[in-house]
C-alpha cells in the first residue's frame, strides 16, 4: 500500500478551528460597505433595464483595478499588515463593490429584452475591463514600489 504524500507540511493559520469567525465578520462588514457604495453609484447613475449598463461596467473595472493595486500594495509595501485587512478590504469592500452577479443578471435581462448587441457587448466588455483593471492596478502598484519591497510599514 502506498503512503500518502505530504504535500503541505504546514497548514495556513486561518485553517484552524475557531479562527474563521473574525475573517467572516471582516468580510461581512466590508461587503456591506462595498455593496452600499455600489448602490450609491447606481443611484447617482441609474440605467434602465434595456440600456447599456455603463455604471456596472465602470464599477467592476474600477473595483478590479483597486483590487490589483491593493493586493500588490499589501504584499510589497505592507507585508506585516494585520491578517484581517485583506479580507476586510479585498474580499469584503471590493468584493461587495464589484458585482459580477448583477452584471450577469443584467446581461440576462438585456437578452430577454431583445437587446442582444448590448447583452453581448456588456458580457465581453466587462470581462476585458475587469482583467485590464486588475492587471493595470497590479502593475501600477509594482511600479510605485519598485526598489522599495519589504520597506517598513508606515515608513
Amino acid at each position: 500500500m502506498h503512503q500518502k504524500m505530504a504535500l503541505h507540511t504546514r497548514t495556513h493559520p486561518d485553517h484552524h478551528p475557531g479562527v474563521q469567525r473574525p475573517v467572516v465578520a471582516a468580510v461581512a462588514v466590508g461587503g456591506a460597505a462595498g455593496a452600499a457604495a455600489r448602490y450609491g453609484a447606481e443611484l447617482l447613475w441609474p440605467t434602465g433595464q434595456t440600456d447599456f449598463p455603463w455604471m456596472i461596467l465602470l464599477v467592476n473595472a474600477v473595483g478590479c483595478f483597486l483590487m490589483g493595486a491593493l493586493m500588490v500594495t499589501l504584499k510589497l509595501r505592507f507585508p506585516s499588515t494585520p491578517r484581517l485587512v485583506s479580507p476586510l478590504l479585498g474580499t469584503g469592500v471590493l468584493g461587495g463593490f464589484t458585482s459580477f452577479s448583477h452584471y450577469t443578471d443584467g446581461v440576462r435581462q438585456l437578452f430577454e429584452a431583445d437587446r442582444p448587441g448590448y447583452a453581448t457587448g456588456s458580457l465581453l466588455l466587462t470581462v476585458v475591463a475587469a482583467l485590464a483593471g486588475v492587471t493595470a492596478g497590479a502593475l501600477l502598484a509594482h511600479a510605485a514600489f519598485r526598489g522599495r519591497y519589504g520597506a517598513r510599514d508606515g515608513a
